[in-house]
Parts: structure tokens; C-alpha cells; sequence
């Protein structure tokens, strides 16, 4: 049996890359261990060694090569891109196939589809693919978002897209075989399907999507800071620059005499918008890494991963709205009436979660959460006492107060961590129902460019570029943030 480390090093490759892997091991053997006539050399001890090694590692490979084989087939399980074990009880659809699929079969196909290959999701991502295939999330809109996203599931989670896509990514120029070009072809037509309609529509050229079950911009992830606007926030899809709403403050009632003529009680409705803003990551590597390195393209789509979640954390919170999306606190501390000073400026005192929780609308109390920093959430903690008895919350060595007036308290790691209040309407914490902060997003996810060859001037101000031995990843996605009725938000702020 070859080292653990070799196995670990053979995790999630295609079958065509494993098959390369054992024609470069035998042809080690050839040229190192078999004389001209054809025949072994006589060996020493040492020499032996490292025959056995290669020979095990050859046993190695062309064992996994006959599981996915079999798992191709759809009589056992696959090692999906990444390493992650799943089921594969659903048959592979053909790409062609999809694309003449009408709405209701893919989203079908794919939902059967999901039961099997999402089981490396929590049950909180699954849900969030679920409630997308079956058009929870959709708008008003000539596009229909669940649709695509099944066919793109149906495409992008399939082993020869899986491998396609590693493979541009890592080669150059990459060699595909004819199932795994079929697949890329089959993703770039699909888009032209769906979007060729959209006037306002624009994408860059080269890209290829992520598969969904590992596109941050579809799947909420965890990974980096933790982002509670993916559990609280509402969330929407669209396929335009702006997502466009419907909103009412409600319908006025009258009690009226018999007979009388009625009033006209019809509602006063307005349409909050959303942009969308284009995202983007970079990643450059040497041509050594990317050759060296053992499942380069998924580790460097797990850094992307991780690096779009900080970004959106960041954004979501303090986001100035232009050319970004609007933050939740950006948006509050601009509305006079949603602001609520504290009792005794510089400190959080007793009363202050009591006059924030307070002034929050009645009609938002129910579906509430807070938004605070550890530093906050320690002063709330610390505000309990022998003489504010009411203030308690929880035993000190609780990490975190998780309630406050039974509803949940989140960690917002970018709203102000300060308790001492040196600028005036300082934020420091919020209360209100989320579902009024709206997140859109554009329905195509996440696609990565591979960049073949990267240039830098030799000369200052020459405008010549030479090679520099690398290479880059360049990922985008569409995505956008504001709060839609900040009625339904209070903040507390300094009184400086």
C-alpha cells in the first residue's frame, strides 16, 4: 500500500487525471528500474524500496480509477470535487438533455438530484437550494431564476463538468475530454438561453461557473466570520442591475353608519429598490504552484470562498451603497427617527436595551433580532448587578448573551466594538426585523476567469509587459444590500 500522503494527494481528482497520474508512475518504473533488453535490473535494498512504493502507488490509483468507474455507472459512491463523499443514486443527466428540459422537469430532476449530492451540505445550505429550485426566492421577472439554477445544477454536478472545471483552471491549455467540453459548452449555452432577452444584462467573457454545490453565492457558507444576515436577512433574485419591490404602510380601516358611503381605503404603495454591484476576487499563483501543488483549483476556490463571505459581512454591515451594497448600519444611522441615545453619555447603562426595545414599532417586536459587537454584548452582560437584578442575563462564563427579551442576539464583527463613545451617533447596537433588509442577488452565481499568463512593465511608464511565471484566478459575482423600511429597525447611539 503507497503512503498516506500520496493517497491523500489523489482526493477528489477526475478519472482522467488519475489515469495520467499512473502512466507517469509506470513510466518512472520504466526508465528507472527496466534495463534495454526489457527486462528488471538487479536491485539493491534500497533501490527495492522504492520499486515496492511505485508499484503500490500504481495499485492505489487504479483501485480509485475502478470505484468511480463503478460510481459512474451508478452502482456505488464517488469522491466528489473537493474529497467529499456523496451519494450518487441519481443517474448523470446528459448537459444536451438539459437544455431542452422544460421548467417543471428540470426543477424535479434537480430537487431528486439535490437529495443525494448535497448531503456534504449542513442542513441549513440544503434548505437554501431548496427553497431556490422551487422559486421561493423569485421576483416578478422575465427571468425564471429556479429554473436556471436547476438546469445549472443539473450541468455543473456532473463529473465531466466537475473535472472540466478543474481543469481549466489549472491548465494551459487545458485538455478536455469530449464529455467535459460538452459539459463547458452546455453551461455557455445555457446562459445565452436565459439571458439573451435581458437588455440590461452584461457578464465577462471567459468565465466559467462554479458548480452550485460549492458556489458561495448561491450556498450561505460559514466559513471566515460569521455572516447572520444569511439566516436573518431576506433574500432575493433577480436578473438586472436593481431589484425593484412592492411596499405598503398597510390599509386604513373605518367604522361607518348603515348606508353610508364608504371611503376609498385603497393603500398607498411605493417600490423600494436594490442595486446589484459586481464583486470580485484575485488570486495570481506561479506556474510551480500550480503545477506542485496538490488540488490547487479547490483549495483556491475554498480561499475565494472564504474571502467573498468576509467581504459580504463587511458590506452587509457598515456598506456605503455606492458601488457597493448599502449596510444595514449605514442605512439606520441616516434615519433621525430610528435612533435612540443612551442614558449617560460615554457608558450602556440599565436602561438602555429597555428604551431601544422600547421604541422599536410593536408590529416588528415578533420577528426581531439584535445586531451587536462582543464588546457591546459584554457591556449589556456587565449591566446586571446586586441592585439591577433585572439586568441579569446569563452566567458570565456563557460566552456570549444570546437573548435579549427572548429574542436572538447576533455577532456583528463589524459593527462598532467600542463602549466608550467618541463620535457622536455612534452605533452600537440594532434591533429590528431583518426581513426588512433585503440582499439580491443576480441569478447567474459565481463564475471564476482563469487568466493564463500575467504581465508587469519592465520599465516604469513604458507601457511593456513581460511574463512573469504566473497566473491568476479572477472570480465575480453580483450582489447587492439596503434596508427597504427602516421603520422596522431602532438603533442605540451615543450621546456625546
Amino acid at each position: 500500500m503507497a503512503s498516506e500522503s500520496f493517497r491523500q494527494s489523489l482526493g477528489g481528482l477526475p478519472v482522467a487525471e488519475l489515469r495520467r497520474r499512473a502512466e507517469e508512475v509506470r513510466g518512472r518504473i520504466r526508465d528507472e528500474f527496466v534495463g534495454e533488453d526489457g527486462r528488471a535490473r538487479p536491485l539493491d535494498d534500497g533501490e527495492r524500496a522504492v520499486f515496492n512504493e511505485l508499484l503500490s502507488q500504481v495499485d492505489d490509483i487504479d483501485a480509485m480509477v475502478a470505484l468511480r468507474e463503478q460510481v459512474n455507472r451508478g452502482t456505488g459512491r464517488e469522491i466528489a470535487f473537493g474529497g467529499t463523499l456523496v451519494d450518487r443514486s441519481v443517474p448523470a443527466v446528459d448537459t444536451g438533455d438539459v437544455l431542452r428540459m422544460q421548467p417543471d422537469t428540470a426543477r424535479d430532476q434537480a430537487l431528486r438530484a439535490l437529495e443525494s449530492l448535497a448531503r456534504g451540505l449542513n442542513a441549513k445550505q440544503q434548505d437554501a437550494i431548496d427553497s431556490q429550485l422551487r422559486g421561493v426566492l423569485a421576483v416578478d421577472t422575465d427571468l425564471d431564476v429556479s429554473s436556471y439554477l436547476a438546469k445549472r445544477l443539473l450541468i455543473t454536478e456532473t463529473p465531466a463538468y466537475r473535472s472540466a472545471w478543474q481543469r481549466v483552471l489549472t491548465e494551459n491549455p487545458p485538455v478536455l475530454s469530449a464529455e467535459e467540453a460538452s459539459a463547458l459548452r452546455a453551461l455557455k449555452l445555457l446562459d445565452r438561453q436565459e439571458f439573451r432577452a435581458m437588455a440590461d444584462f452584461t457578464t465577462t467573457a471567459g468565465g466559467f461557473g462554479i458548480p452550485v454545490l460549492i458556489d458561495p453565492s448561491i450556498i450561505p457558507t460559514a466559513q471566515g466570520s460569521s455572516n447572520p444576515f444569511l439566516d436573518i436577512a431576506r433574500q432575493v433574485q433577480c436578473n438586472t442591475t436593481v431589484w425593484k419591490g412592492v411596499s405598503s404602510a398597510g390599509v386604513t380601516w373605518a367604522f361607518q353608519t348603515e348606508g353610508a358611503v364608504t371611503t376609498d381605503n385603497s393603500p398607498v404603495l411605493a417600490q423600494p429598490t436594490v442595486s446589484v454591484h459586481m464583486a470580485r476576487g484575485f488570486i495570481p499563483y506561479s506556474i510551480e504552484v500550480g503545477m506542485d501543488y496538490p488540488d490547487f483549483a479547490n483549495e483556491m476556490s475554498q480561499l475565494l470562498a472564504r474571502g467573498y463571505n468576509e467581504i459580504l459581512v463587511d458590506k452587509f454591515t457598515r456598506g456605503s451603497g455606492n458601488g457597493e451594497p448599502k449596510g444595514i448600519l449605514t442605512a439606520i444611522s441616516a434615519t433621525a427617527g430610528d435612533r435612540v441615545k443612551v442614558t449617560t453619555g460615554g457608558t450602556i447603562g440599565a436602561p438602555d436595551p429597555y428604551n431601544v426595545w422600547k421604541a422599536l414599532p410593536q408590529n416588528y417586536r415578533g420577528s426581531a433580532s439584535w445586531l451587536m459587537s462582543a464588546g457591546v454584548n459584554n457591556a449589556i452582560r456587565q449591566v446586571g448587578a446586586a441592585n439591577v437584578y433585572h439586568g441579569y442575563t446569563v452566567n458570565l462564563p456563557e460566552r456570549w448573551a444570546d437573548q435579549l427579551f427572548n429574542r436572538p442576539v447576533y455577532d456583528g464583527v463589524y459593527m462598532p466594538d467600542t463602549t466608550t463613545f467618541t463620535t457622536t451617533g455612534e452605533c452600537q447596537a440594532i434591533v429590528g426585523d431583518f426581513s426588512n433588509f433585503v440582499i439580491a442577488r443576480n441569478g447567474q452565481g459565481m463564475a471564476v476567469e482563469p487568466i493564463p499568463q500575467l504581465f508587469q512593465q519592465q520599465t516604469a511608464g513604458t507601457g511593456v509587459g513581460f511574463p512573469t511565471g504566473q497566473r491568476g484566478f479572477f472570480a465575480w459575482t453580483r450582489v447587492g444590500s439596503d434596508c427597504v423600511n427602516t421603520a422596522g429597525f431602532r438603533v442605540l447611539v451615543a450621546n456625546t
